[in-house]
This record gives structure tokens, sequence and C-alpha cells, in this order.
């Protein structure tokens, strides 16, 4: 079924394409980090479907007239973006029945946690924006977690003496893709060459240490840094296995 975010994204391509300057394009891209301008909104949706959708811009695309000139651009992209929110839900309701709504649409910040990652082009120049998905069915909407305590005992399965090596420190490499290549192409490629990896940008990513898969999941922005939210995480066995070739 068609979610609120899939509307959003195609609601939000055709009225940039409409209402900014130079028709720039929406596109999927990697997370990266944004400057200390940036500014971003959050709707509250309410309905069959609840929940808050945060949109995060980089500042820079502020020093650009794509509202038109002599206009107060952050103005221009609230009243953007807020009409983005709302035709994305009359778009969720045309396109699956759902009744939703935006309750509340403000300006807010990002702590680092992405959903998808995109960036609007106009010709060589591009700008890049966050979107934090946090909308579902209203009554699946989760109560926030109550903190526990972690236990004292050693995980289950743990080899005898294993604890003396857990303050050993190991490399952990993220893993977005691989393709296989002719050496031909390897040494003809030069700065500005694009190399298409066999991962779709919203695929997970791998966690690799010791050249082993011990989890995967998405990439998020930590303080500016890339991170990763753990979605999915092998058996205590299989992580072990990783580090046999280290030692």
């Amino acid at each position: 079924m068609k979610t609120y975010l899939e509307c959003w994204m195609e609601v939000a391509a055709a009225l940039f394409s409409q209402a900014l300057a130079g028709e720039p394009e929406l596109v999927e891209s990697l997370p990266k980090p944004l400057g200390e301008r940036s500014f971003g909104y959050v709707a509250t949706i309410s309905g069959e479907v609840a929940g808050r959708f945060t949109v995060l811009l980089d500042g820079a695309i502020l020093d650009a007239p794509l509202m038109g000139e002599g206009v107060d651009q952050k103005a221009a992209w609230s009243e953007l973006l807020r009409e983005a929110a709302d035709a994305a839900a009359g778009d969720l309701l045309a396109a699956t029945g759902t009744k939703c709504q935006v309750a509340k649409f403000e300006e807010a910040g990002g702590d680092g946690r992405v959903s998808r990652a995109m960036q609007i082009r106009s010709g060589e120049k591009t700008w890049t924006l966050l979107l934090r998905d946090e909308v579902g069915k209203a009554e699946a909407v989760p109560a926030p977690p109550k903190p526990v305590a972690e236990p004292a005992a050693s995980p289950a399965g743990q080899a005898p003496g294993l604890e003396l090596l857990l303050d050993v420190e190991l490399d952990a490499s993220l893993r977005f893709g691989s393709r296989e290549m002719p050496l031909g192409e390897i040494l003809d490629l030069g700065p500005g060459d694009v190399v298409e990896l066999d991962r779709h940008v919203a695929d997970p990513v791998d966690l690799i240490v010791g050249d082993k898969i011990v989890a995967r999941g998405e990439v998020v922005l930590v303080n500016g840094n890339f991170g990763l939210r753990v979605t999915e995480v092998a058996a205590p066995r299989k992580r072990l296995e990783s580090i046999r070739c280290l030692f």
C-alpha cells in the first residue's frame, strides 16, 4: 500500500518543478551532512495514519533565488513545503482511501535520524534535502519504550573466557554495495566518473567485521558524521565467527 512518504515524494517532485525557477529535479541520493545554516519543518499528521514528517534543507539553497527575485526565500520555502504536506495527504486519500490531514506545521531541526535522502538539482548546482518519516497507522503508533537496565549476566551462548576479549578493538566498515569490473575499466577511471553499484539507494547497508556481515541497517547522520541505525543483526555465534581470522 502506498505510504505518506511515497505520496510526498511524488507531490514534491511535481511542485518543485512547477514552483521553482529553473524547474529543478528532485532525485534520491545518499545522506550528506547539512551545514550550520540548515533549516527544516515538521508536519504533524493526524487521522487514519498519524505521526510526524520532517523535511530538512541545506541552508545554501537560500542563496539561490529559486523562489523568485526579491522574495523572502525561507518564508517561501515554508509555504511550499506546507503545500506539499497537505497535497501528500490528499494524494494518499485518492490513492488508498486513507484519511489524514496536517494538524500542525512548524519549524523544526533534526536529530540525525533520516528515512530518505534527496537532492534538488538545478543545472550544475545541487542541494541536499533529508526526510524523516514517522507516519504510520494511527492504532499502530507505539508508545516510547521504557528504558531497561542491561543484564549483568554474560550473553547467552557466550564461550567461557570470552569476557577477556570484550575490550579488544576491531575495525568495522559499512558496505553500500559492490560491482565486478574489468581491469581495463578500473585503469580508465578518472575524476567525475560514476561507478554504479548492485544496491538500490533505499536498500540496507552491511556492517562488516573481519569480512563477515554482522548487521544491516540504515545510514543516518550523527552530529555531522555518518552512522548506522541497525535494523538486522546476526546471532551472537555468527558475530563471533567474524573475528576468527583476526586472532
